[in-house]
């Protein structure tokens, strides 16, 4: 349960940019890594609480988000996505080489037994991760369904049906872009936050690859994109199914289960583009027999 709440909060940060303002992001891992890292290294470098370095991984992550979504914003469509791409693999990359950040090896969070709650380490029970998980996914749909109905969501739902429409209206896009991804990078990071202080080790190749951000994509578009419970419904499906196959196809089929995924989220667009939850209003809407 941890995990499908981990990656339903992470599909929910990912949903306001590419669900809501319509831009497709397959860099995500970006935000994420940021948050892990900055975390981690305040709390081994300078002994800082990692609530705190929580709050800065995220400050981080806009601040990265605004540098790269300026250049990035100028490009659409496919040429945004393959933009994200190389941002997130210039960025692992960077942490790679970075001897600093632990290079390629990696960097251990220090395991501190006394106050558990100040150094986010709670040794003698799950339970509590179990909610600050939850705690991040309510997070998430809470600012999501705040979004849905204020005047920044309007903005962004004008944009991914037609930014020159859009624009045109009064509708200043790039701010509502760069907006758009604030606030994604921002859910986005304290996610990383949470999955380096729950695993207590990270590195580049952990928490920066393009197959978490194509996860995190295939989680929100199984449930449905543009849509508020989505992401969470995709994410209680597709975690499950990924640990199923993990273990069912072992070191043999590392590329394997992408190609599932992948046929999984084929068969979904073609039968129901809005997803599971898109599906199931469908069935809803549907009269009894003999009405």
């Amino acid at each position: 349960m941890i995990m499908i709440f981990l990656y339903g909060s992470l599909a929910v940060a990912w949903n306001i940019l590419a669900g809501y303002c319509g831009q497709i992001s397959l860099g995500h891992a970006v935000f994420f890594g940021i948050g892990a890292y900055t975390s981690t290294l305040l709390v081994a470098r300078a002994g800082v609480s990692p609530w705190l370095g929580m709050l800065a991984g995220a400050v981080l992550a806009v601040i990265v988000s605004q540098a790269v979504g300026f250049p990035v914003f100028r490009l659409r469509g496919h040429y945004f996505a393959i933009a994200t791409i190389a941002v997130g693999e210039i960025v692992q990359t960077l942490f790679i080489n970075w001897d600093w950040a632990g290079g390629a090896r990696g960097v251990f969070v220090p395991i501190r037994r006394p106050d558990s709650f100040v150094n986010f380490q709670f040794n003698e029970s799950k339970a509590v991760y179990y909610y600050i998980a939850l705690g991040l996914l309510l997070l998430g749909l809470a600012v999501t369904r705040r979004l849905e109905g204020s005047r920044p969501g309007y903005y962004f739902r004008a944009i991914r049906e037609d930014q020159e429409a859009a624009a045109s209206l009064g509708v200043h896009v790039a701010r509502e872009k760069l907006r758009a991804m604030a606030l994604s990078a921002a859910l986005t990071a304290l996610g990383g936050t949470f999955y380096a202080q729950y695993l207590l080790f990270i590195d580049p190749e952990a928490v920066f690859p393009l197959s978490l951000s194509i996860l995190i994509c295939l989680v929100s578009v199984l449930g449905g994109v543009g849509t508020l419970w989505g992401p969470v419904v995709g994410a209680a499906v597709l975690v499950p199914l990924s640990e199923y196959t993990r273990v069912w196809l072992g070191g043999t089929g590392k590329a394997l289960d992408l190609v599932i995924y992948g046929a999984l989220i084929v068969l979904v667009a073609v039968a129901q583009p809005s997803g599971l939850v898109g599906l199931a209003r469908r069935l809803g809407r549907r009269s009894p027999p003999g009405q």
